[in-house]
């Protein structure tokens, strides 16, 4: 069954052949993109969508979420944003809350997350483990993200548990831990960071679960410069993410690798740790991505568009690089294929109308819901 979607006002495709079409028109078959052009020349298809001047985006790319955990931290970011400085110590709450969930409780969390972000344009989602820091729900938490998620990452060293010695968990994590989630992870993290793993801990866990055969991303230089970026180009890693503190050499270095940087402009909302300095990054030629970090503590938010308006009203970053960012970008820093965060032909359905005549209006009128219907390989979702 094929379907033609026309009349498309402005068509966002990321692809050298296409670049950007007005008045376009779009033909999907079997969960791919049969064919793009100009409306006028459009072949028929089964079945016909006029969306009357609406823009058309491939679907946001989210490379950075905690989708599947429990609990409620909002009166933590109350405090916060009182005054009291964000510490990674707050995740053990969200992992006692998430230990204490049922199966049922967890998927259903993470559905529920899950079609939020599918009703705000997303179409890829990358989940990650890290609140439950035993191996059995890390586990369950690994099971859960492969049957709620696109792509699953092990962060079995998200911080240490208290009470715990560090050398023992550390044999844990790259161990008897890392054995039960690799089967449903493609990816393996840490957070290198003060207040969790230092930068030979991390180097460690990183290249355990390198040789288990998973790609490597880090959590690098939120609070502080703590070498999580040099160590991310050094182990050849898909991405380095938050990345708020960076030294000249720390850009340098990311500018030289094939490592992207991951910006979350809404956690550092939520935290406010001074913002990653996109533009800097860009300007040094560093790929970057933009992402949500959905989780209870510092980022509780499904939205891509607030993530990408945000990078562009405060981080100076031009609305085309940041729609690239949130969408190509993503697709690169999880390693998928060359199709995905694209609209071409052969790739996926993965599209993102809006209630807007331009993808600009995504910044240039923040807060407001744009979106007018999702495809997900083809399938409205």
């Amino acid at each position: 069954m094929s379907l033609l979607l026309t009349n498309i006002g402005e068509l966002t495709t990321h692809t050298d052949e296409h670049g950007t079409l007005r008045n376009a028109a779009v033909v999907v078959e079997d969960g791919h993109i049969a064919w793009v052009g100009p409306t006028d020349k459009a072949p028929a298809a089964d079945t016909q969508e006029d969306l009357a001047g609406r823009a058309v985006l491939p679907g946001w790319v989210d490379s950075h979420t905690h989708l599947v955990s429990m609990g409620d931290r909002a009166e933590e970011f109350v405090d916060r944003m009182a005054g009291r400085p964000y510490e990674a110590g707050g995740i053990m709450r969200t992992v006692d809350a998430t230990r204490a969930a049922t199966d049922d409780d967890l998927r259903a969390r993470a559905r529920w997350l899950r079609e939020e972000a599918y009703r705000g344009g997303t179409t890829t989602i990358e989940a990650k483990t890290g609140y439950g820091l035993d191996v059995e729900t890390e586990q369950r938490l690994a099971r859960i993200s492969a049957e709620t998620a696109d792509v699953v990452t092990y962060l079995g060293a998200h911080v240490v548990p208290a009470d715990t010695d560090r050398r023992a968990y550390i044999d844990l994590v790259t161990g008897p831990m890392l054995a039960a989630v690799a089967p449903y992870a493609s990816h393996i993290d840490v957070f290198c960071e003060i207040g969790a793993f230092d930068v030979e801990e991390s180097r460690e866990i990183l290249r355990a679960g390198r040789d288990a055969g998973l790609g490597v991303k880090v959590h690098g230089n939120q609070l502080g410069e703590s070498g999580g970026v040099q160590l991310a180009v050094e182990l050849g890693a898909r991405s380095v993410d938050h990345c708020n503190h960076l030294s000249p050499k720390d850009v340098e270095a990311l500018a030289g690798s094939d490592t992207v940087a991951t910006i979350l402009p809404a956690c550092d909302l939520s935290t406010r740790e001074p913002f990653a300095p996109a533009r800097d990054l860009v300007d040094a030629g560093v790929t970057i991505a933009i992402a949500s970090n959905c989780n209870p503590g510092s980022s509780f938010t499904t939205s891509m568009a607030f993530c990408v308006a945000t990078a562009v009203l405060q981080q100076r970053l031009t609305f085309e690089e940041a729609l690239w960012a949130a969408t190509v970008g993503g697709a690169t820093a999880l390693g998928l294929d060359d199709s995905t965060g694209r609209i071409t032909e052969g790739g996926r359905a993965d599209l993102h109308a809006l209630d807007a005549p331009s993808a600009k209006h995504l910044a240039y009128r923040p807060g407001v819901l744009l979106t007018h219907r999702v495809w997900k390989n083809g399938v409205p979702v």
